[in-house]
């Protein structure tokens, strides 16, 4: 059973992420429901899950795009419903209507598409596909959301009736209106509406004359809105009738409620169903948006990571239009506990929150940013200590909060936990501090957790280098800028940097010799070795970066002159062929030309068709004469040369990539010149000369004549000093 509390959660700043997924809904339900995210507690469901939204990413780049899903929710509809004797408004029934049509089409579509989307049509087909809701509604509901005519019997007599009345109003209303309109009783407008019913506008002085009710005046009083007698016994009428059809309709709401009414549960099978493919959505959305995928899930206790970002950088960065640094890692039976050192602002938190995010999003259904060759296993716990925990609720210091949460480890750490922990062993004295976390320490590897730790304590590095299944990292710092490279290094433990950091920062050096002589002899020479180190493998790093390079190029240049001779072999054969041909073609033409000239001379047919015969029997037999077997020896030829050619092409590329390698290991074992302003100097293989104007830094400006060009210091040699 996967069990991961809130503290972790909150650690790891997982609610972000669910903020992200949640304003990709489209629904409100779905909504909601991607910020109750959580774990999965099976790996059965987490692993449907996780398909299930892979599959729906999946439907961005192919032909079977998944329809639509949004829905209007129904809770109160079907609170109304759950009512005995109740009944529901016509909206009530357009957004059951809509529900109903939506989730049918999206079960049909997952039904006719399943060899693509497998997963998402399993949890489809645990919702029942029906028509009779949709069709009890269309019975009675058009689809402007209106009350259809012959929704009963009843109601078409009555609104038949109705229209009988209108016409009859309207007959009367216009002989009124012609018959006081010739007296010249009407105003100028002649008539308008009032309450819904259209009424004469009669001028004050002729009100007594005209017969019907005063239903108003206008606002100065010169005008009186009076409702003619013929119309108004109509107008009763029709009243009488409205209130009928509003008792028929209601008759008609009430019936169809009754119908709908049984189907409660289905109605919230939907509304789960329709909720449930929004948050799916959702989440495929943000993975479009990350790069996210799903790695392999094995049995295997192997958690590797390759080039993983941390999702909520990732998304800041690139608004900003900055890099993202991703990071490889690995975890296994032999390598369980990894030890993060070096100084701060290099990343050690955020690779370690970066593995704990992307575990833990994992394990709650949602893919992730990293290469597809990326595997991990299932923890059945994540365990987070990040960040300054102080409890001013319970008045405990950050230490004592640390302490009880480590006591909390215990208990719980077991061979399927993965730990976190950032600046272990901070908040108290250093000495006593470091020997406590160390013993913790142990106590983890003991019982074969897996985790992940960050440190400035010289004791923790020592016991991961000692303990066999636990191993130091450092990332990678640049030792001339002092700059933070973002890269974790297994393997090595890392330097603090703490002298070298204040020294940057302008730090006397009168200040930062005394604070030297206060460190024990030990620990400088200590962190010094660490730090050559740390020099020295960066060093490498940039080497191996370049020989790779040289490597990459002169393979490349290798496939081109292979390209090369091919053509040109393919040429000279079929130069050669042309060239036969041609010879072949002119030999007959100069045959044809002395046959032409012999029967021109002597008019003798029977010698000419003989000469032609026999010509084109010499050209049949050279034709014979090319077998297979000659054939086969003319191409083994070809090949010949082409091999000797390739082992020729070889042996020059092998020879040029150890000339680069020679003068690449000569340059780095040559001694280092420092340069100067004034000094001529190139570039290392380079031919053109100029001099330096300025140096800044690690970079010099260097003019050649025609144009400047700023160069790091470790890319120029010395050609002539100045004079």
């Amino acid at each position: 059973m996967i069990s991961i509390t809130d503290k972790t959660l909150q650690d790891l700043e997982f609610k972000t992420i669910l903020e992200t997924i949640s304003d990709l809904c489209n629904t409100e339900t779905g909504k909601q429901k991607a910020l109750e995210i959580i774990p999965f507690k099976t790996e059965e469901t987490l692993m449907d899950s996780l398909l299930q939204t892979s599959e729906y990413v999946s439907s961005f780049t192919n032909n079977n795009v998944i329809p639509n899903h949004y829905f209007d929710a129904i809770h109160h509809e079907i609170k109304y419903l759950a009512i005995e004797d109740s009944f529901l408004e016509l909206s009530g029934f357009r957004k059951i209507s809509a529900l109903s049509d939506t989730s049918n089409t999206l079960i049909q579509f997952f039904r006719k598409f399943d060899d693509y989307y497998p997963k998402l049509n399993l949890r489809a087909s645990e919702v029942e596909l029906t028509k009779f809701i949709i069709q009890k509604i269309d019975e009675v509901v058009d689809k402007y959301g209106e009350i259809k005519d012959n929704a009963s019997p009843d109601l078409v007599e009555i609104r038949r009736n109705m229209n009988l009345v209108r016409g009859k109003i309207n007959q009367s209303f216009g002989a009124a209106l012609s018959s006081y309109n010739s007296m010249g009783y009407l105003d100028d407008i002649r008539e308008t509406i009032v309450d819904n019913r259209r009424v004469l506008a009669v001028l004050a002085m002729y009100r007594r004359k005209v017969k019907g009710t005063i239903l108003g005046s206008s606002k100065t009083g010169s005008i009186a809105y009076i409702e003619p007698e013929a119309t108004l016994r109509y107008s009763r009428e029709l009243s009488n009738l409205e209130y009928e059809e509003r008792e028929e309709i209601t008759r008609i709401l009430k019936q169809l409620t009754n119908a709908i009414r049984p189907y409660i549960q289905l109605l919230k099978d939907y509304q789960d169903f329709l909720s449930a493919i929004d948050v799916v959505a959702a989440k495929a959305k943000y993975a479009y948006k990350i790069n996210g995928l799903l790695p392999k899930i094995t049995t295997e206790k192997r958690l590797y990571f390759r080039e993983a970002f941390h999702p909520i950088l990732y998304l800041n960065n690139k608004q900003k239009n900055a890099p993202t640094y991703p990071q490889t890692i690995e975890l296994t039976q032999e390598n369980r506990i990894i030890v993060i050192s070096g100084p701060n602002a290099g990343g050690k938190s955020i690779t370690l929150k970066t593995i704990g995010l992307l575990q833990l999003m994992l394990q709650s259904g949602i893919l992730i940013p990293v290469h597809e060759r990326s595997e991990t296993f299932l923890f059945d716990r994540i365990l987070t200590d990040i960040g300054d925990n102080q409890s001013i609720e319970n008045h405990l210091s950050t230490y004592s909060y640390r302490l009880k949460n480590m006591n909390y480890f215990l208990k719980k750490c077991n061979a399927k936990t993965l730990f976190l922990i950032d600046e272990f062993g901070t908040g108290s004295d250093p000495e006593l501090g470091g020997a406590l976390a160390e013993t913790f320490l142990e106590e983890f590897y003991h019982r074969e957790a897996f985790g992940i730790i960050t440190t400035h304590y010289t004791n923790l590095k020592i016991l991961a280098n000692e303990l066999p299944f636990a191993t130091n990292a450092n990332m990678l710092f640049d030792e001339k800028s002092l700059e933070p490279m973002y890269k974790l290094h297994l393997g090595q433990a890392g330097s603090s940097f703490t002298f070298e950091v204040a020294q940057k920062n302008g730090i006397p050096y009168s200040l930062i010799n005394r604070a030297k002589k206060k460190v024990e002899g030990d620990k400088v020479r200590f962190d010094k070795t660490i730090a050559n180190l740390q020099k020295e493998r960066s060093r490498l790093e940039k080497t191996s970066q370049n020989l790779k390079e040289e490597e990459t190029r002169a393979r490349e240049e290798s496939r081109k002159l292979e390209g090369i001779n091919t053509k040109i072999q393919q040429k000279l054969e079929s130069y050669q062929e042309l060239y036969d041909s041609n010879q072949r073609l002119i030999y007959m033409g100069q045959k044809m030309d002395d046959i032409s000239e012999k029967y021109f001379n002597n008019k003798n047919k029977k010698e000419l068709i003989g000469e032609f015969l026999k010509m084109v029997e010499i050209e049949n037999s050279k034709r014979k004469k090319i077998t297979v077997k000659e054939k086969k020896a003319k191409e083994a030829v070809q090949k010949e040369i082409i091999e000797e050619v390739k082992e020729k092409v070889e042996v020059i590329r092998k020879e040029k990539k150890e000339k680069k390698i020679k003068a690449i290991q000569e340059e780095s074992n040559k001694p280092k010149i420092p340069l100067k302003v004034g000094d001529r100097v190139r570039m290392i293989d380079g031919k053109a000369v100029g001099s330096i104007d300025a140096i800044e830094k690690n970079k010099a400006t260097v003019n050649y004549g025609i144009f400047t060009s700023k160069v790091a210091l470790d890319n120029l040699e010395l050609v002539e000093r100045k004079k």
